[in-house]
């Protein structure tokens, strides 16, 4: 995977990171904008966002095909950067395209069940928990991103409403041309 293979130039060659992270001086560099996204703070960091990009985002790619989850991935993962950088000094990480992934699927799966603070639960009910978790973590901070988390969560949210109803107007679509077919008895 390319973000592992970013962690591992992070770790080996001085100054890797700070070249591609993305802060508020950076913001004139676009390419920033995406480069942020393939970064990762410690070793922690990355295996978190790996085993939650595989989890959802294999779900959800499989669910919408491989254009619309990049779309998803990078247009959160992009925002919940630019976002973050007014809140901290500096954001990286794929935490805000994960949360973006999230969104889309929590509203286009939301009684799909997942394993998240050691229950089985409905995704849109673990959704507003790390939601709540996010809110606080504003209010107490810990080092984690929440602004970004909830910046990806919000635009993921929109993008799955956008994908949903889309996908609702095809199938009525659909429906409606099936009923127009005259079949001859």
């Amino acid at each position: 995977s390319i973000i592992i293979l970013v962690f591992i130039f992070q770790s080996i060659i001085p100054g890797f990171t700070d070249s591609l992270f993305l802060n508020q001086k950076s913001i004139p560099q676009i390419y920033r904008f995406v480069t942020s996204i393939f970064l990762h703070a410690s070793l922690q960091h990355l295996i978190f966002n790996l085993f939650a990009l595989i989890l959802f985002g294999l779900i959800l790619e499989k669910l919408m095909g491989g254009n619309r989850f990049l779309l998803v991935f990078f247009s959160s993962g992009i925002i919940a950067n630019i976002i973050s950088v007014f809140f901290y000094p500096s954001s990286l990480g794929a935490s805000g395209a994960i949360f973006g992934i999230i969104g889309t699927l929590t509203i286009i799966k939301p009684f799909m069940v997942v394993w998240a603070f050691s229950l089985p639960m409905p995704l849109f009910l673990a959704s507003i928990i790390w939601t709540i978790g996010d809110v606080l973590g504003i209010f107490f901070p810990s080092g984690t991103g929440n602004i970004a988390h909830l910046s990806g969560l919000g635009l993921g949210l929109i993008l799955g409403i956008y994908f949903r109803f889309k996908h609702i107007k095809k199938i009525k679509t659909k429906k409606a041309e099936y009923s127009r077919i005259i079949i001859p008895e």
